[in-house]
């Protein structure tokens, strides 16, 4: 737990720093895949003011999450437990996919990536947060490079319009449905 919350051992950009990247509206409704300890849905919480909906299998995590809403006072956070790849939300009812650190593990990536655009809204954002895969193939966990990703985005309908590289480590998409 002390990984997905610290942003150091992370390689990671703060999550507020993430968000000012995409025009976050008062009342937008956020999805983040994948929330783990809610490392960026508490802070897309704060920030839309609108619902904010914490994808997670591990029940664990989403008491987690439950707790912290709770300790901000944030009422509409809604923990999800269920797999990336049936995402159980009304078609076209999010404004913005959250994905940190999540999508390396998912195999085939194709439906998931099917599911997160199937909820999103039309003109809605989807933003990857991702670790790059190494050359040397001395990977401690999978990883896919940000190529394939974005190949992968593309193909499952999305349009990338920002590509950034906050660390050699680190990259970051930005897309739109």
């Amino acid at each position: 737990m002390e990984f997905l919350e610290n942003p150091d051992k992370r390689g990671d950009i703060p999550p507020e720093q993430l968000l000012s990247m995409i025009p976050v509206k008062q009342g937008d409704v956020i999805l983040d895949v994948g929330a783990g300890t809610g490392y960026l849905t508490i802070p897309a919480a704060k920030a839309t003011g609108g619902p904010v909906y914490a994808l997670d299998l591990d029940p664990d995590m989403l008491k987690m999450i439950e707790s912290k809403a709770k300790e901000y006072g944030l009422t509409d956070v809604r923990t999800v437990n269920a797999n990336i790849d049936d995402i159980p939300l009304p078609d076209v009812s999010v404004d913005i996919a959250l994905a940190s650190l999540v999508l390396h593990e998912i195999d085939p990536l194709s439906k998931s990536l099917q599911q997160i655009r199937k909820v999103l809204r039309p003109g809605g954002y989807f933003v990857c947060v991702e670790l790059e895969k190494e050359e040397s193939g001395n990977n401690h966990h999978p990883r896919i490079s940000v190529k394939d990703m974005e190949q992968e985005m593309v193909m499952a309908g999305f349009s990338v319009i920002k590509k950034l590289k906050p660390t050699d480590k680190v990259y970051i998409l930005i897309a739109q449905k």
